[in-house]
This record gives C-alpha cells, structure tokens and sequence, in this order.
C-alpha cells in the first residue's frame, strides 16, 4: 500500500516524459572548444565538446597531468576559466612544475580538493568553462565508507561528474590510472559512462608519445596523436612519419618501411626483424608494437609457403620509434624484414611495404592504399610493394609492384 502511495506521488509530482519524433529533434550545433595543443585537438575529433566526459588514461609518468595542464594553460592564455582540482598534488607542487611549462594565466584556477560534491560546486561558483580533475582515483564521495580509488567511489565519482557535466555543458577531463595490464583502473563501467576515452602511450625513458582515442562519440574512434616530451613539456609532431624514420639505418638487413594508417592519418614507420642462429633449446619469440600471435603466424607461413628455415631460429621483431600498429596490412612488412634479416640481403632502400598474408601464402589487399601511397610519395619512396588485387593508378612519383602470393613478394624483394 505505501509502495503504491508513493508511486501516486511521484506522478502526481512530475508530469511522464513524452517522446519526440526524430525529425522535430532539436539539433543543436556542437561548436568544440580548442584544448590550444593541435594533436590533442586531433584525438578529440576537433575539440572539446560543450558536456563532454574524456578519461586520460596512461601508465604513471608518461605524462598525462602534463599533456592536461599545458591544456589548461592554453585554455586559460585563450580567455577560458579553467578549473584544475587536483588531488594528488598540493598548489604548491602544482605550481612548480607548471612553472616549467610556462603556465602563469590568472584564468587557471587551482584547488586542492579530494572530495567530489566540493569539485562540483567549486566549478558551479567559479563558473569554470573546462573542469579537470586529476585523477579521479584520488577523488571521494562522503557518504561511502570504502577508500578513494575502490571501485564503489570511482564509479559514484565519475557518476556524479558525468551528471554534472550534462546538466551545465561543462566539458570534464578526467585522469585516470592504469593496471599492470594496461587497463584503465577502476570499474569498467567507468569507460562506458564516458564521452571519450584516451589512452596515453610511451615509454618515460624515450621522447615519443603517443595518445590514441579507444572511444569517442564525438569523432572518430582509433585516431593518434604524436608528442615529443621536451624540458618544456610535450611538443605536437605534425610529420610523425619523418620522426619515425629519421633514425633508420639505409641498407640495413632487416628492415621494412610499412605504410600504415593510424585513425584517418597515414604513417609510415620502420619494421625491425632479427633472426638468430638456431638456439639449442627453445627458440624465443620477441614482438614489440606489433601482435605476438600474428608473427607467429607469419614466421609459419615463411617456413610452410616460401621453405624459409626458421625452425629453431629465435626471431625478434620491433616496430622502431614505439608505436604499435595491429592492423593485418603489416603482415607483409614483417614477413619481408624477417627474410631480409635471414638471408643478409637488404630490402631496397626507398620502398615501401604493405599487405595482409593469409594462411595459404596470398597476398590480400588492404584499405585505404592512396592514403598511403600519397604518404610514401610524399616522403620520397619510389616503389611500392603491393597486393595484385588493390593495385590501380598510383600517385606520380613512385612505381607500384603488386605481388599474389608471399613467394613472388619476397622475390620481387630480392630477399629470397
């Protein structure tokens, strides 16, 4: 009886939702807000967006309260009040290492504050335009017992950010953690609740980063974003592929340049193999950026399909630069650096590589090949190792050299 009563009153309070038909929606124009770094404003699809939720995501000292406070300080330089709770450090440690990123707008406003009802009516008075909140690990909600960083006060944390969000139009950025395996810490319900989810990648010990989009309802999902890591902070590289290649070796055995596509940008990156001599007991398999599964893959095709002697031969196989690609179009790129690295013989020196290898030795097409092809061209490369089956009119400048099946590739390489 009081159960119905109270369902009475709850009608009697608030009148039924009532649906619209899709055409007489009201669609409102998203006008993006520059985060002032191009890269970043790659990632994002344009910018951020008026209610939008993004999690930045990286293993801790890749630099993801940097890439947000650079953001931050261009916001605020660009006449936006920016709001920067931050619960992992004090002001004053803020403050140092934004004095050496050149932070010193009077419109980026800093608080010291771990509870998440005082970040949203801080952001409420101030009338903050952008709201970051790093990391929302560290943030609480009084009325929950459990410790900052459990999974009950990330979820009700990010719940309550999220509402705000969408009640105000306020774009949130959120940072957070990862686990030993590279997820982001937390419920996983977390990165549903979300608009967009970042991943920052790189190792601290080297210049490069690369933050790639997971998630994005806003713009394309898988797009990449490249920094280089300076004194002064993180730089945006807008040739990425002249980085990529700037430190290889030319006429080095075993080495392959694939064209790649990351997100909508093509990219041309080096694909380093090294093949051993024949060990005494198990030979090992070492993959870095690219699909462990997918070399082993590879490596059985080469001794099945081409009668290359890799049994018992440890191989090792590097995408240079640290990206990591997992898209089948490398296949061949790695097939041929592997033979290179085998034979002693070099790939030739201004040609690229690209191609799926599928079980029975074929060479299968791949997507977007003018793309990459105009990337190559651009970069100087004049031949290009293709599958028969996507090859048409080229880019002038370079010389297609389509190939059916692994065999014919690695003789057109003149590996075998």
């Amino acid at each position: 009886m009081e159960e119905a009563q109270t369902v009475a009153r709850r009608g009697a309070a608030a009148a039924p939702p009532v649906p619209v038909p899709y055409p007489d929606v009201e669609g409102a124009d998203l006008v993006r807000t520059s985060t002032g770094l191009r890269e970043f404003d790659r990632v994002l699809g344009g910018g951020l967006v008026p209610g939008g939720v993004v999690l930045v995501g990286g293993e801790p000292g890749v630099g993801k309260s940097t890439l947000l406070l650079q953001s931050a300080s261009s916001l605020a330089e660009a006449g936006r009040s920016v709001l920067y709770a931050s619960g992992e450090e004090s002001p004053a440690q803020l403050r140092l290492r934004g004095g050496r990123l050149g932070v010193r707008s009077a419109n980026l406003l800093v608080l010291a504050e771990t509870d998440v009802d005082g970040i949203a009516e801080a952001a409420r008075r101030s009338r903050a335009e952008v709201l970051i909140v790093d990391s929302i690990q560290a943030v609480r909600c009084g009325e929950l017992t459990s410790v900052p960083g459990s999974v009950g006060q990330v979820r009700e944390a990010a719940a309550r950010l999220v509402a705000l969000a969408k009640s105000t139009g306020l774009p949130v950025l959120l940072v957070g953690h990862v686990t030993k395996d590279g997820a982001i810490a937390g419920p996983r319900t977390l990165e549903h609740v979300v608009d967009t989810v970042i991943q920052f990648e790189g190792d601290r010990h080297h210049a490069h980063r690369i933050l790639r989009a997971l998630k994005n309802r806003f713009g394309p999902s898988d797009e990449i974003g490249v920094f280089a890591m300076g004194d002064d902070g993180l730089r945006g590289i807008e040739n990425p592929s002249e980085v990529f290649l700037a430190e290889r070796a030319p006429g080095a055995p075993g080495s392959a340049v694939l064209a790649t596509i990351e997100g909508s940008r093509p990219l041309l990156v080096e694909v380093q193999a090294l093949v051993g001599e024949r060990a005494n007991g198990s030979p090992r398999r070492v993959t870095l950026g690219v699909d462990a599964g997918r070399v082993a893959m590879i490596l059985a095709v080469l001794a099945r399909r081409a009668g290359l002697d890799l049994a018992g031969r440890d191989v090792f196989v590097n995408v240079a630069g640290g990206l990591a690609t997992t898209e089948p179009a490398a296949d061949l790129a790695v097939a041929l650096a592997a033979a290179s690295s085998l034979t002693g013989r070099p790939l030739a020196d201004r040609m690229t590589i690209l191609g799926e290898i599928g079980l029975a030795g074929e060479i299968r097409s791949v997507a977007r090949l003018d793309a990459r092809l105009r990337e190559a061209t651009r970069l100087g490369f004049d031949a290009a190792l293709v599958p028969a089956a996507a090859a048409s009119a080229s880019p002038s400048g370079i010389r297609l050299i389509p190939v059916r099946h692994l065999a014919e590739a690695l003789e057109a390489g003149r590996v075998a």
